[in-house]
């Protein structure tokens, strides 16, 4: 009876034990989460601490703008799978950058909430979140943003804004070292495609990247877009750059997200207050791909598609100079 006892005891305890650090867990993530209402419309978001990531967006009719995966990570062991993650200094991964993860550090660092950015007025809310290098713990690499050359510095300003049906999203870069540096930024959009239709190409696609150099990183090939418009009928990893000529320097597309409802996003950047031209990427993992990541539930590529702008195009900061990355999303 004794020892019937003690196992007893012994269970409940371990059991206890395991509620109190998953509600624990579930509370330091709650706590993450900064959620962002225009209380004149009713459009609100939510953005988490880590990679200053935007995890919803809700219009004033409470319709869900942005995808995030079931089985996103939130407790900062690794990029959210979802939402808007941020991408800088680089885009993939760059061999210069030793060590450097895919996407560089944003993603991967937990910024800090700007109290006195909060408002909410009558024409739109919003937040603004800051990150220095030197608050980068991990994923700088060994090279060039590894800590030792003291001349690269820098700090990271995203603010977010909401209106009824629309949010935008500014992601600012200041040069604060003495030395210059090349850089590639995005916004990782993941719109969420309703009805599961993200392989319907009469009610999921991207219109509007006619004209544009289309760089196919499956197939390893290039080519022009045409006036079709982009679908998912397959892996799809695939970079668009605007035309040399032609004055295209913002992203202007219009995306299919399923339930008869389509997405306006426009992108612009600039360079030293410089109009530069952005790009843009479109990326669904397909089966294979969803099967193997393990925050991503194996049949939720039927309800995303990333439409990424960015500034890829290799341009250099000078110190005291600002980069931006604007997107304005209109549902």
């Amino acid at each position: 009876c004794i020892s019937l006892h003690s196992s007893i005891i012994h269970t409940v305890s371990r059991l206890f034990i395991s509620l109190f650090l998953a509600t624990c867990t579930t509370m330091a993530e709650n706590d993450a989460i900064f959620a962002l209402t225009h209380t004149k419309s009713g459009a609100k978001c939510s953005i988490h601490s880590y990679g200053a990531t935007v995890i919803s967006f809700q219009n004033e009719k409470g319709v869900e703008c942005l995808y995030r995966s079931s089985i996103a990570k939130l407790d900062g062991s690794k990029a959210i799978r979802g939402g808007i993650p941020l991408v800088f200094p680089q885009f993939g991964v760059n061999e210069a950058n030793v060590g450097m993860p895919q996407h560089g550090f944003l993603r991967r660092s937990t910024w800090e909430l700007m109290e006195s950015s909060k408002y909410d007025d009558d024409d739109s809310a919003g937040v603004s979140y800051k990150l220095q290098l030197k608050d980068v713990t991990e994923a700088r690499g060994t090279a060039l943003w590894g800590g030792d050359d003291k001349g690269i510095d820098c700090t990271c300003v995203y603010t977010i804004k909401i209106s009824g049906m629309k949010m935008i999203t500014t992601l600012q870069f200041t040069n604060t070292g003495t030395k210059a540096f090349e850089f590639q930024t995005l916004q990782h959009t993941y719109f969420r495609v309703h009805e599961h239709a993200a392989l319907d190409a009469t009610k999921c696609y991207v219109k509007g990247l006619d004209g544009y150099h289309l760089i196919d990183k499956i197939s390893k090939t290039e080519s022009t877009c045409g006036s079709d418009p982009v679908i998912i009928e397959k892996l799809t990893d695939r970079v668009y750059e605007p035309p040399s000529s032609g004055g295209k320097n913002q992203v202007n597309v219009v995306v299919g997200v399923g339930n008869g409802s389509t997405v306006n996003m426009i992108a612009s950047g600039k360079v030293d207050g410089k109009d530069v031209p952005v790009a843009c990427v479109v990326w669904n993992p397909f089966k294979e791909n969803a099967a193997a990541m393990s925050d991503f539930a194996d049949d939720e590529y039927h309800d995303m598609i990333c439409v990424e702008p960015g500034i890829l195009s290799g341009h250099s900061l000078e110190p005291g100079k600002v980069a931006e990355l604007c997107q304005e999303i209109q549902m």
